[in-house]
């Protein structure tokens, strides 16, 4: 069963039996358009054998054209008048002679004359932050895969690297020849991209946003605009929770991206292959790509054509007719309707079998209702049924970790993240790893954090392989911050240079390694955000000149395309020893299934002899035992079973070769652990 198929047979289909000539019919769908029920019918441009089909869902218009348009800024191209069918689909059939480069489609009654496809695969776009765009006509699909398919790793064993692509390459001491882009991401012979990726051991990459969205934002205190932006002198949103676009790839990553104001970009669609040739690589090495997806909201400020098309339909709004901003993006998408979560669903599909991705990450995921969940996982688990769903469980003023896991999903575990590190440095509210137990918690919480957190204990999770453990995301300071800013080796307004505070101190150091043995030994998948495992520091490089908090740790960096978010490879090199750690930490957990083994009930416990510390013992191929101490002064002592243990990891080394032997009772010293094998 195709996958397409699978999913519109799922959705009723509404009929009506009229025309769309007929008045009292589009008065009938204009006030009833919240009832309508998905259409069993793919949308957008449908490539036919000689020529192409266009279909727009617009039930409340009177009269859809389709503009077709030899070049990309043209102000007018050739109308050709739709018909509406009985479903509210405008549709119109073209010979292949008839098709140009670039289409959109004009309605009357919407405020924009021109309305690009919100299913374009790909768009070229004029870099404003309203984004005139049009859709462009790409050639047949003939991509060679070259035999790469899906990965074929299981959740509980993926060590991911959540990554910006352009952050990844873009600084010069990355070596990229094509830095920032989906091409320099997977070069060979730099320092960044897939090669930091190999280096570490990491299976996985989550990447923040790569479907197109808006990278411009409303100009800085132009009183002339509708809206007064006094918060973002940057212009910009670096990180791309701005969705445009849902099936198309960000164009600011291609080989032909630039962000240069009034400039066009994405004319010939390069960036569909550019992005699929990185695909293609990243699965020659065995690594899975789970895409950041964006369904919640979209893009506050351009002319998004769900906002152009139905504004009522597809938006969630107040009695007044504004749109409601429970996602604090300016808009909230209206997941519940049939239309809306037709797109999603068609959306996914298509990044699944025209990309070939893995999984996917869904931003503020309380926010999409539950029964657009479990229409995403029917439809995605008929396409592969090992497909990565991950919710960041909050979002709107909700929080729902426990329902996502009851319909299937993982989710961000923010317990183990606050349980393990604390929530807010600048409050002193820290967690295990400073030598003490979060939010007046007790030891035993935190063996309920390392066997996966499950709702039988008080959890969030029905089984441990739906807690996605993490220490550090985009979001909020570095872990290398928190710990900056909890030691006072950093004051939260203090101005600094990147210099002042890259190299990380003995005391940093110490807590930084205990945080990544705790986290590499957890229960479930393990996420690690980039530059984590070399302490990085966000310093606000103020590359505009205006940034009255320039020199400060930045703990929301989303608008900042600079030095504050580009990683530096040199200080990789520069704290080489936690470097070492992790990648020695990462192998550990390869190598030893019995680390990502996620069965209920696998895992035994046990106390060391402060009460800051207890020991986790692990029986498969090998036994495996993890002993941890926060402890800032004390050593603690743990009773060994009986034989010969070999130390795999301690508090400053770790290696799958061993760093010694050990019997009968071991002292882990001082905020730090062991990993022992037999």
């Amino acid at each position: 069963m195709s996958p397409r198929k699978f999913i519109l047979s799922m959705v009723p289909i509404i009929m009506m039996a009229a025309c769309s000539n007929n008045p009292e019919l589009l008065k009938d769908m204009t006030s009833n358009s919240k009832s309508i029920e998905a259409v069993d019918e793919k949308l957008g441009l449908i490539r036919s054998q000689d020529g192409a089909i266009f279909r727009l869902f617009a039930p409340t218009e009177a009269l859809v054209n389709l503009v077709l348009f030899q070049k990309f800024d043209d102000d007018k191209g050739e109308s050709h008048a739709m018909t509406m069918k009985p479903n509210g689909v405008w549709e119109i059939s073209l010979p292949q002679a008839k098709l140009t480069k670039f289409y959109a489609y004009s309605a009357p009654g919407s405020d924009q004359h021109i309305i690009p496809d919100p299913y374009s695969h790909a768009v070229v776009r004029q870099n404003h932050f309203k984004y005139p765009s049009k859709t462009v006509i790409l050639p047949r699909d003939e991509f060679d895969w070259q035999g790469t398919e899906t990965t074929s790793a299981s959740i509980g064993d993926l060590v991911i690297l959540e990554a910006h692509l352009r952050d990844m390459t873009v600084h010069p001491s990355s070596g990229a020849i094509s830095p920032g882009t989906y091409k320099g991401f997977i070069e060979p012979g730099q320092k960044g991209g897939i090669q930091h990726l190999k280096d570490m051991g990491y299976n996985a990459v989550e990447f923040l946003p790569l479907q197109e969205f808006g990278n411009i934002e409303i100009d800085y205190k132009n009183s002339e605009l509708s809206t007064w932006n006094d918060w973002n002198p940057y212009e910009a949103n670096h990180w791309g929770y701005m969705t445009s676009f849902f099936f198309a790839p960000e164009i600011y990553y291609g080989s032909d991206g630039l962000k240069d104001r009034g400039a066009w970009v994405g004319e010939d669609g390069r960036a569909v292959n550019e992005m699929k040739e990185m695909v293609r690589a990243l699965h020659k090495e065995g690594i899975s790509i789970i895409l950041d997806v964006v369904y919640n909201h979209v893009s506050q400020y351009d002319d998004n054509p769900f906002k152009l098309i139905d504004k009522d339909y597809y938006f969630r709004l107040d009695e007044e007719g504004d749109y409601l901003s429970h996602s604090g993006c300016g808009n909230d998408f209206k997941t519940e309707n049939a239309m809306s979560r037709k797109m999603i669903i068609e959306s996914l599909l298509h990044w699944m079998n025209e990309y070939h991705i893995d999984g996917f990450r869904f931003d503020l995921a309380a926010m999409i209702d539950l029964e657009t969940v479990d229409a995403i996982t029917a439809a995605t688990q008929a396409v592969n049924p090992d497909v990565i769903l991950i919710g960041e469980p909050w979002g709107g003023g909700g929080y729902n970790p426990k329902e996502l896991a009851d319909h299937g999903w993982a989710s961000w575990n923010d317990h183990f993240r606050n349980g393990v590190k604390g929530r807010n440095p600048r409050e002193s509210d820290s967690g295990f790893i400073f030598g003490k137990f979060w939010d007046g918690k007790d030891r035993e919480y935190y063996k309920k954090l390392m066997r996966g957190y499950l709702q039988s204990e008080g959890g969030h999770f029905q089984d441990p392989s739906q807690s996605v453990n993490y220490l550090e995301s985009h979001d909020d300071n570095t872990m290398g911050d928190f710990i900056r800013l909890v030691l006072g080796k950093v004051g939260a307004s203090e101005v600094v240079t990147r210099d002042q505070v890259a190299r990380l101190s003995e005391e940093e150091l110490t807590i930084h390694k205990l945080a990544a043995l705790n986290l590499l030994t957890s229960q479930g998948p393990v996420m690690i955000a980039q530059g984590q495992s070399w302490g990085r520091a966000k310093v606000i490089a103020n590359s505009i000149g205006i940034d009255p908090h320039a020199g400060q740790l930045d703990h929301n960096s989303y608008e900042k395309d600079d030095e504050t978010n580009w990683l530096n490879w040199d200080e990789k090199e520069l704290n080489s020893s936690l470097v070492d750690y992790y990648r020695g930490l990462i192998s550990i957990r390869n190598n030893y299934p019995e680390l990502r083994n996620v069965k209920t009930g696998f895992r035994k416990f046990l106390n060391g002899s402060n009460p800051l510390s207890y020991g986790v013992s692990m029986v498969g191929e090998h036994r495996v035992m993890v002993l941890l101490n926060a402890d800032k002064k004390s050593t603690s002592k743990f009773s060994l079973p009986t034989g010969t243990w070999t130390i795999l990891a301690n508090g400053n080394h770790a290696d799958t070769e061993g760093l010694g032997k050990v019997e009968y009772v071991v002292e882990v010293v001082a905020q730090s652990g062991l990993i022992l094998v037999k």
